[in-house]
């Protein structure tokens, strides 16, 4: 066996030298969390894989589930799907406007949370986890009951109220954990120079929050976008992206689907990406 001779204060100590596959699995244990983490990413984005090669397929039934042959029909006729564009569109604008109702009013209720103490801080706060914790089948039949009692027409309107109630709740657990990790001394550090309370929240508590309201409106715009069961209590004769698509997966899924799927998703990814980006830009400037 091969051997390996090292100094060490003057005297010569000699060590058997590691064999190939030895080193190879201390390799491995040194790059065990590196491994499994690429392993969990790899299972959570098999299914988008799935739906990505699939966008290019042309089935030759009305099932959309077995390869048959290589296409671009789909994606150069994403529209071809009489209704599909316009149940996207109609989750778009309300997934938008819903983020924007829940982002406000969940980004007021984080700061009373955390800046003021007022009697029922409390139940508050415990009210605002359950809509998180609550099934959406609860939530969803009992806002149909409170919409039908009050004699309010299923639309757009109940869409609305009812995403941004269930919204505003990850709102304001996102922009609580901000505020709550905020450092209370740079905002006194800004009083202390005579800085006006608007000044204090413009230039110093705004743009410390913002990367949270940021986050809490991005989360916003993917619960609503893809919300499908209180979207199926309260949405009256409206059609939503996901109930298009539950009702296609009855009939037979076209490859459309499978476009605006994988578009949403390197929407996405590049949105992060671009973040990820700025982000690291600015840490090099300061």
């Amino acid at each position: 066996m091969a051997t390996l001779t090292q100094n060490r204060g003057g005297h010569r100590v000699t060590k058997p030298a590691r064999s190939p596959l030895s080193a190879a699995v201390a390799w491995v244990r040194e790059h065990l969390v590196t491994f499994a983490g690429l392993a969990a990413l790899g299972y959570l984005l098999l299914p988008v894989l799935v739906v990505f090669i699939f966008s290019f397929n042309k089935p030759a039934g009305r099932f959309n589930f077995a390869w048959h042959e290589f296409s671009l029909e789909a994606w150069t006729n994403v529209c071809g799907i009489g209704g599909m564009c316009d149940s996207l569109w109609l989750s778009i604008r309300l997934a938008l406007f819903a983020t924007l109702g829940a982002v406000v009013l969940g980004t007021l209720l984080a700061f009373a949370l955390v800046r003021h103490r007022f009697r029922g801080r409390q139940p508050t706060n415990l009210l605002v986890f359950l809509p998180m914790a609550t099934p959406e089948v609860v939530m969803g039949s009992s806002l149909l009951a409170l919409f039908v009692q009050g004699g309010v027409d299923r639309g757009f309107t109940t869409l609305f109220i009812s995403h941004v109630l269930f919204c505003m709740s990850f709102v304001v657990v996102t922009v609580k954990a901000r505020l709550q990790g905020m450092d209370p001394r740079l905002e006194q550090a800004a009083a202390d120079l005579y800085a006006t309370p608007y000044q204090v929240f413009r230039r110093v508590t705004l743009p410390l929050v913002l990367p949270g309201i940021v986050a809490a409106a991005l989360l916003s715009f993917s619960l609503s976008f893809d919300d499908f069961i209180v979207t199926n209590f309260n949405s009256g004769n409206l059609v939503t992206f996901p109930m298009f698509v539950f009702g296609a997966n009855q009939r037979g899924v076209p490859p459309q689907i499978n476009v605006i799927g994988s578009i949403m998703f390197f929407l996405a990814l590049f949105l992060v990406l671009a973040a990820q980006y700025r982000t690291r830009i600015k840490l090099r400037r300061s």
